[in-house]
């Protein structure tokens, strides 16, 4: 039998209780409860906004969670998710944030008989309303093809956390991401991005740190990335190549002058404004 509940009285008295505030709040927290499913009372709050389930021992999400209609942000962070586990999240039209980072997404199939379910790390479709989707380190070896995907596109789409993975390509259908601003590839393998991220046009934070980006021609971070995007805040900290070599690259004055103009607006604050060559020595 699953375990939906704390096994002290204490804890289970602690659930109950934040269950009762759900139902007036909308907002339920079960992070690091022990639970390796959800309490069914939960899919019984039509109200739900947000639901937090993080640091628990979560394998798949329960098909009833298609009960939450208004759910906005939904947290399982640190769980045990594998591919085919999270597929009832796609009749959750309402959502806006999706959170999963340090599961088992992208874990390869195991069996012959896996193989025959639903084996993608996300399933398609996913809500098109979403704006965030954080999935740090699930040992992802391809962006789900459900976020990039050229028939359902998330338009609506503006940060996306891809870091610790192992990627080690983007494609081209990033492209259809058409409001992403903010997007992490930090700790991948990847050598180069397409010239199809020219197409993202409010794209204005990017991160590769610690990837295996190198000065190869062709150039390996093209010319439509500096002059067609609006990025400012750009970090290569950790791949092999110098700053040198960076400012050599096709485009990358246009991005450097537009850099300057928006730090001597005073627009972008924080320590990436005293980054030189983007993290690059």
């Amino acid at each position: 039998m699953g375990n939906s509940h704390p096994h002290n009285k204490t804890g289970r008295k602690v659930v109950e209780q934040k269950l009762e505030n759900a139902r007036k709040t909308g907002v339920l927290s079960l992070c690091e409860h022990k639970l390796d499913s959800c309490p069914s009372q939960v899919f019984e709050i039509s109200k739900l906004t947000t639901l937090d389930l993080s640091k628990n021992k979560l394998v798949s999400l329960n098909s009833k969670l298609s009960n939450l209609k208004v759910l906005k942000s939904l947290n399982v962070d640190n769980n045990t998710l594998t591919p085919g586990s999270m597929t009832s999240i796609s009749s959750l039209t309402k959502l806006k944030t999706l959170s999963a980072s340090n599961n088992l997404l992208g874990r390869p199939v195991a069996s012959a008989a896996d193989m025959k379910k639903n084996t993608n790390a996300l399933p398609t479709p996913l809500p098109k309303g979403l704006k965030t989707i954080l999935l740090s380190n699930n040992s992802l070896s391809t962006i789900p093809r459900s976020i990039v995907n050229n028939s359902n596109p998330l338009k609506m789409l503006e940060k996306l956390d891809l870091s610790s993975n192992n990627l080690a390509t983007v494609p081209e259908s990033i492209a259809n991401l058409l409001s992403l601003n903010d997007l992490n590839l930090d700790n991948n393998v990847v050598v180069s991005l397409p010239s199809a991220v020219g197409r993202l046009k409010k794209l204005k934070v990017l991160s590769l740190r610690k990837n295996h980006i190198s000065a190869t021609n062709p150039q390996p971070l093209p010319k439509e990335l500096w002059t067609d995007t609006l990025l400012i805040d750009m970090n290569l900290h950790g791949n092999p190549m110098t700053s040198t070599q960076l400012n050599a690259m096709d485009g990358y004055d246009v991005f450097l002058s537009r850099r300057r103009e928006v730090k001597n607006k005073d627009i972008l604050g924080g320590a990436m404004t005293d980054l030189e060559g983007c993290g690059l020595k």
